[in-house]
Order: structure tokens, then C-alpha cells, then sequence
């Protein structure tokens, strides 16, 4: 097998993972090694891309599509632009050399998670998707649920495909970049069966004030929020003595969760007794609060972390953590922005853009 297309997060460096994978699994494998509580993962490396893209003529056609779009405002062009590279990709079958190892590692994953069709999220992860001068968040596509050899190479496929969204595309010319300087990685994460999920700021989010905390949370996945199906709980906490200023519980009408026939996760409606009920309670608060202090002490800045809570936790057991990042907002000088949770999820949380 080559290790240049695929790569263990845990058994690799998380700076080399960065460099072949993106900045989304390099964290996730730098929190692995650090000691926290991350889900088992796989990435499948911009190298794999470039061989994938290379011996199909990919990047080629992408150049000649892309040639004549030079204006990241006319929405026409773009979509244009973007349903053709990205039907052109789904219709090329992911080459052998590429294709084997993925299966060979999700078997492997299987066999780790003692389960023979673990589901798993498969997530892009482009290299400078997150650096200190721009942002993708958002824009690439995730899926959620996936099972088998064969629908997790597709999934890989779809991920690199999504390098072309219209907003993908749109971006990179507001910055003047190519698509072969920000090549895509991808994620292949064990899905957690989550209870509950959300995101989670060191500092606060609109005012910056590093005295306290906020923690987001929905119960399931994060896909409904994403979606804007729900409006997550609130809960601000005082990092010092740890209690609990406030504490907003929303009215969630929709759940993600597995369904068995579609084969993915899918929203549903919630159960009416859960509706109104606070998806956390004291015990699990203060699990998402230890966990983010500690990743933000390991860090030496505020974070923003994205954690999920198994149904199999018991009282006292570690938060998992999926994604930690740097908190990038500041409020302007004399004014003091609304904090909508549910545009930061679409943007930023739940591994990023339109997770299926």
C-alpha cells in the first residue's frame, strides 16, 4: 500500500498529516496525540488527489472550464462552471491505485471498530482551508453515515468534487488562487453515535470576553443546525468557577439521525417529549467545559471545538472531540454583533459545508 495516498492519524505526525491531509485532520491528529478523546480516522492525501485528477484529465479539464470565469460575482458562470467539473467527476471512477487502499483502510476500521460496516464521516479537509489569512470553512462538502468499501471511495470522490462548488470557485478567485494551490484532502472518521453534539468557545464568540464560555448543543448530529431545521441550546459558563450564567434551552423540532433504508443520516422529527428538554445537564456541561480548557491551554489561545457526547458515555467519561480551530472572530471597535448560532454551524461547525 502507499503511504504517500493514505495515512493513520494516529500513528503519524500531525504537522505531516497537515501538510497531506489539511489542516482539519492535522488537528484531529494532533488532538490524538495529545491525549484527548478523537474518533479512529484515516485521511486520504492531496497526493491520491493529484494522481486521481492527474490520470483522468481532471485538472486539465478544470483549467479549461475555469479559464474563461473570471468574475467570482456572476452566479451563472459559476454554477455553470461548477456543474460541469463536478458531473465530470462523478462520472470518472476513482483510479485503482487510489481506489484499493481506501477500501484496504476502511476494512481496516472496520476490523479496529469491531464492526463490519462501521459508519463513517468523510469529510474534506483542503489544504489552507483554515490558514490566518482566509477561510474555506463552509464551503466543501462532508457525508455522514457512510458504509462500505465502495460508498466510502465514492464519498472520497464527491469530497474532491466539492473543490468546485460555485463558492469554492467564487472564493478562490476573490483571492486570486487556483484550484491546484489548494488541492483536497479527505477525512474518513469513525462516526460517533452521538446523543448529542455541538460547539464549543473558549472565549465568548461576540463580545471576545475570555472570562467565560459558550457551548452550543442539539441533540444527534449536527446536520439538522447546519440545516437550520434547529436552533441549538445555549449555555454560558463562568471559566473561572465554572457556574452556569445562563442556560437557553431551545425548542428542537427536528433530530439527525441514521436511517436504516436511506443508508445516511437524515433529519427527523424529534420525539415530542425531547423537544423542549435541555440536551445537556450539569454533569455533561461541565464534560465540555473541562475538555475545551484543556484543549485551549494545549493550544495557548482561545478555541472553538467541535465535540459530540456517545450514547455510551457514562457520568465522568471524556467528551469526544472532532474538530478544535483557532477562534478567528474579533467584534469591531463600538459595536457589538448578534450571535445567530445557526449561521456559524453553516459555516463554520459540524465539519464543514453541506454534510449529507
Amino acid at each position: 500500500m502507499r503511504t504517500d495516498l493514505v495515512t493513520w492519524l494516529d500513528t503519524a505526525d500531525p504537522g505531516a498529516v497537515t501538510s497531506a491531509a489539511g489542516p482539519k485532520m492535522g488537528s484531529l491528529a494532533e488532538l490524538g496525540r495529545a491525549g484527548f478523546s478523537v474518533p479512529r480516522a484515516f485521511a486520504v492525501t492531496t497526493a491520491a488527489y493529484a494522481l486521481h485528477v492527474g490520470t483522468t484529465g481532471l485538472d486539465v479539464l478544470a483549467d479549461q472550464v475555469l479559464a474563461g470565469v473570471r468574475d467570482p460575482h456572476r452566479r451563472p458562470e459559476l454554477e455553470t462552471a461548477s456543474a460541469r467539473i463536478r458531473k465530470a467527476f462523478e462520472e470518472a471512477d476513482v483510479v485503482e491505485p487510489v481506489a484499493t487502499p481506501v477500501a484496504e483502510c476502511y476494512a481496516e476500521l472496520c476490523h479496529r471498530s469491531s464492526r463490519p460496516r462501521v459508519l463513517v464521516a468523510v469529510r474534506s479537509s483542503a489544504t489552507g482551508e483554515d490558514s490566518a489569512t482566509m477561510s474555506f470553512a463552509g464551503v466543501f462538502d462532508s457525508y455522514l453515515g457512510v458504509s462500505g468499501a465502495g460508498p466510502v471511495v465514492e464519498a472520497v470522490r464527491s469530497c474532491w468534487a466539492s473543490l468546485f462548488t460555485e463558492r469554492a470557485i467564487s472564493y478562490r478567485l476573490e483571492h486570486g488562487l487556483s484550484h491546484r494551490e489548494t488541492p483536497m484532502g479527505v477525512g474518513v472518521v469513525e462516526l460517533v453515535d452521538a446523543r448529542s453534539s455541538g460547539v464549543a468557545f473558549s472565549a465568548h464568540p461576540v463580545t471576545g470576553k475570555r472570562d467565560r464560555m459558550v457551548i452550543e448543543a442539539n441533540w444527534g448530529w449536527g446536520e439538522a443546525v447546519v440545516q437550520g431545521l434547529v436552533t441549538p441550546d445555549c449555555v454560558e459558563v463562568d471559566k473561572d468557577d465554572r457556574r452556569v450564567l445562563r442556560h437557553e434551552v431551545a425548542t428542537k423540532e427536528f433530530v439527525s439521525a441514521f436511517d436504516d433504508r436511506a443508508g445516511r443520516v437524515v433529519g427527523m422529527p424529534m420525539p415530542e417529549r425531547l423537544r423542549s428538554r435541555s440536551v445537556l445537564d450539569g454533569e455533561q456541561i461541565g464534560g465540555v467545559v473541562d475538555a475545551v480548557l484543556e484543549i485551549e491551554r494545549h493550544y495557548g489561545h482561545p478555541v472553538d471545538v467541535e465535540w459530540v457526547i456517545d450514547r455510551d458515555r457514562r457520568p465522568g467519561g471524556r467528551v469526544t472531540i472532532v474538530q478544535a480551530r483557532p477562534i478567528t472572530f474579533r467584534p469591531q471597535s463600538g459595536t457589538v454583533a448578534a450571535w445567530d448560532p445557526v449561521a456559524y454551524a453553516a459555516k463554520y461547525a459540524f465539519g464543514g459545508g453541506a454534510d449529507r
